[in-house]
């Protein structure tokens, strides 16, 4: 590789961003060149770092080793960089084992040129400190709705200095415990130090949830999309996300405070509205990042489509197609699935029975969703009171009836004729409208459904013995998904809303159990069709193009031909 060459590939990586071309010039001198076969082992666990690589071509494969089996960790692609996190820490070992999928090219820098990059472009090191905190993350925490094939490249939580405002006055709150227990130790009051103690526990526990809450609000770029997480323990979880491929913009604001302890939001716009990293470290060098997997998913996109061109091309002019490489595949990495378990055998009775109170039911291709069984809970609640207050009445009739001499069942009137005890019958009687108020309630709860095929989404509400109101929108329309768990109940019985921006109109999938395998479900599947859609279009779009291309080529060696076959007549005059 020359080295402008080396320039030109340097320059897209976020490390080098800003550097001048002489800049990039001094830095692609110092990496020297290493190639690996399939299969090969690049670095292994546990042996110590010396270089930094940086994947030019090919593919490799992150897992380490742990006790019970091997952790999978990430496939890296042409851009990727790794082998700095042990580099720069004070172990210095590697962590992982780091293998070719296919033939791989890489750029190696060693340790001493890699800290004598840092000191002589500082802005390199906050980058680098970027990258490491994000892996070191992103190994600990492992999210389980991430795609098999997903990797978490940037991962950030609130800057420290909002986790410092946060605890202070929790902290402060300690000073109360403090003068009642010191008080009540030279009082001699013993109401004084048990309210300290009291207090003191309240303060503890402040804290310590104060310190979660701000723990629990992460950041993400993967290398399909970027995500906010967003949790109020007990209290609010929501996920708001869109695909790298619907980033318009990426942006940086910081105010003086920002500016001086170095922390800031980066603004991602994307087509449905804003997401926000709120008050991350370094926001400038974080900014890049996600304009970097942002462009290097546009560029995997334009590349793929010049070779399915020049793929029908050669259809067309009925050339053979070269062979494909043989690509090693990583293990696949086992995704956890929201299990909904069953109380019955698998019977046909327990089948017909294990559907009265489902809240998700799959037929094929095709996912229902019913509402939280708390929102039932809530419909029915009212008649099942009354109705258990009419049984329990009733109850207690048939046993005063049986337990008194002077009452009776079917008693005698004085003209000799029988009758069965008013109030006995009409405790049954005043059952059967509250029967019937439990099962409308119930089928009420039934028909309010969200559905997902693998094309569109429905809403459907419809009222017993009412009306019926439907809406449908395809999956490729969706702009962006995100879902809300509020309140206690909502986060303690795990149900929440999950709301699909489709152009103008938003759809509400309202009180779902477990809403972020719901959002995820439709996500998975409305880029599978998208994916699916777009694909379509640019084959169809390949192909019109091969065909003109073709005949182009083929009339261009039809009239050279032609116009031979003139030159070569002898002219007469």
């Amino acid at each position: 590789m020359d080295a402008t060459k080396r320039t030109i590939f340097l320059q897209k990586i976020h490390l080098f961003h800003g550097l001048t071309d002489d800049q990039l010039l001094e830095i692609g001198e110092r990496f020297t060149e290493q190639s690996f076969d399939t299969g090969e082992i690049i670095l292994e666990q546990g042996e110590k770092a010396n270089n930094m690589y940086i994947i030019y071509s090919g593919k490799v494969r992150v897992y380490r080793r742990k006790e019970g089996g091997v952790q999978e960790l990430a496939v890296l692609v042409p851009g990727d960089y790794f082998g700095e996190m042990e580099i720069l820490s004070p172990r210095g070992t590697r962590s992982a084992n780091i293998v070719a999928l296919e033939p791989t090219s890489t750029l190696v820098l060693s340790s001493t040129d890699l800290a004598e990059m840092v000191k002589l472009f500082p802005d390199i090191k906050p980058t680098l400190e970027i990258a490491i905190e994000s892996r070191k993350l992103a190994r600990k925490l492992r999210f389980n709705w991430l795609g098999k094939d997903e990797v978490v490249y940037f991962l950030a939580r609130k800057h420290t200095f909002f986790l410092i405002q946060t605890l202070a006055l929790p902290v402060l709150s300690l000073l109360i415990p403090a003068f009642l227990m010191i008080w009540g130790v030279f009082s001699g009051s013993v109401a004084a130090v048990s309210f300290g103690f009291v207090t003191l526990f309240l303060s503890l526990g402040w804290i310590v949830w104060s310190y979660i809450d701000w723990s629990n609000d992460y950041y993400i770029v993967t290398n399909q999309r970027v995500v906010w997480l967003e949790k109020v323990i007990g209290l609010y979880d929501s996920r708001n996300e869109a695909p790298l491929n619907r980033i318009l913009s990426v942006g940086t604001e910081r105010d003086f405070t920002g500016r001086t302890f170095d922390f800031g939001d980066v603004i991602v716009r994307t087509f449905v509205g804003a997401i926000p990293f709120r008050h991350v470290l370094h926001p400038k060098q974080a900014a890049r990042m996600v304009e970097e997997y942002w462009h290097r998913t546009e560029e995997r996109s334009r590349q793929a489509e010049k070779e399915a061109f020049k793929d029908a091309l050669r259809q067309r002019l009925g050339l053979l197609k070269p062979p494909e490489k043989a690509i090693e595949k990583a293990a696949p990495v086992a995704e956890r699935k929201f299990v909904f378990p069953s109380l019955y055998k698998p019977n046909l009775v327990g089948i017909l029975l294990g559907n009265l109170f489902r809240v998700r039911l799959e037929r094929g291709p095709i996912t229902t969703y019913r509402k939280h069984l708390f929102v039932l809970v809530q419909q029915v609640f009212l008649p099942s009171v009354i109705l258990l207050g009419l049984l329990g009445l009733m109850i207690a009739r048939l046993y005063t009836l049986a337990t008194s001499p002077d009452l009776a069942l079917i008693q005698t009137l004085p003209d000799g004729s029988r009758a069965l005890d008013t109030i006995a019958v009409s405790l049954p009687l005043l059952m059967i409208p509250v029967i019937f108020w439990w099962i409308y309630q119930y089928v009420d709860w039934t028909n309010d459904i969200f559905r997902v095929t693998n094309d569109q989404i429905f809403d459907i509400d419809r009222k017993p013995f009412g009306t019926e109101e439907r809406r449908a929108a395809p999956l490729d329309n969706i702009l962006g998904t995100y879902y809300e768990r509020i309140g206690f109940l909502g986060y303690l019985l795990n149900y929440g809303t999950v709301y699909i921006n489709v152009g103008g109109t938003l759809f509400t999938f309202e009180d779902v159990l477990d809403p972020a395998s719901v959002q995820s479900d439709i996500d998975r599947r409305r880029l599978a069709r998208v994916a699916a859609k777009e694909e379509t279009e640019r084959a169809a779009e390949r192909n019109r193009m091969a065909d003109w291309m073709a005949s182009y080529h083929q009339n261009v060696d039809e009239i050279r031909r032609e116009q031979e076959l003139k030159n070569a007549r002898p002219k007469t005059e």
